[in-house]
């Protein structure tokens, strides 16, 4: 999952993205919200991560601007104005939720989970395909009840073809689910990725699962060994 942080003061943009991506999610940091503008026009994003106060505008507007022009990625807003009404503004400016300054990245996280859970996304914690089950809390993977050992990336990935189940995933959609900008991404490295997670798959016992469609991208199918 891809998460766009919109955060001007550095040191706090640097560290949530750093918790975030070590339960392995993807990050990218927008200092101002001329670049989060810039971010969202080449990239789909899965959460929006959003100060309010920030240097070149104000975050609430922003974001009403952004709701009008059809943007629907889910939102949490991060803000210092602990007042109530502060709260209510943003929640009417289209925030699906909010958190108040300073906060704990265990809970930003918990949060992100939630949101992605709501109808629309994500119902489930743990989801399953064939012999294969992803918990998106634990982001642990097993296979006939026996764990898989994958790396953060390898899991980014299993969760995404799960939640893509039966329909095909190209190359470049999963570099830009499981790679920020700032990740450097070699010709071959989504292949690599792909064999890696399917010969781990393979030994667990779920065979052909994983499926290659060659110049198209790849498959993930209910049958599986």
């Amino acid at each position: 999952m891809r998460i766009l942080i919109v955060e001007d003061n550095a040191r706090i943009g640097t560290l949530t993205a750093e918790g975030l991506e070590a339960i392995g999610l993807c990050c990218d940091v927008a200092p101002d919200l001329t670049s989060a503008t810039e971010f969202l026009a080449n990239i789909s994003f899965d959460t929006i991560v959003l100060d309010l106060s920030m240097p070149d505008g104000d975050g609430i507007e922003w974001l009403k601007a952004h709701r009008a022009g059809g943007v629907a990625t889910p939102v949490i807003m991060l803000t210092a104005r602990s007042a109530l009404g502060d709260r209510v503004k943003g929640l009417d400016a289209g925030a699906d939720d909010y958190l108040v300054k300073p906060f704990a990245i265990e809970e930003l996280t918990a949060r992100i989970r939630a949101l992605l859970r709501r109808p629309g996304a994500r119902s489930n914690t743990v989801m399953r395909i064939g012999p294969v089950e992803f918990d998106t809390v634990k982001r642990s993977a097993m296979c006939h009840g026996m764990p898989l050992r994958l790396s953060l990336r390898e899991a980014a990935l299993l969760e995404l073809m799960m939640i893509k189940a039966g329909s095909v995933v190209t190359r470049d959609q999963i570099e830009a689910s499981l790679y920020s900008f700032e990740d450097p991404v070699t010709p071959n490295a989504i292949e690599v990725l792909v064999s890696r997670l399917r010969k781990k798959m393979t030994r667990g016992g779920a065979r052909d699962q994983m499926v290659t469609l060659r110049g198209v991208g790849y498959l993930m199918v209910e049958q599986g060994g």
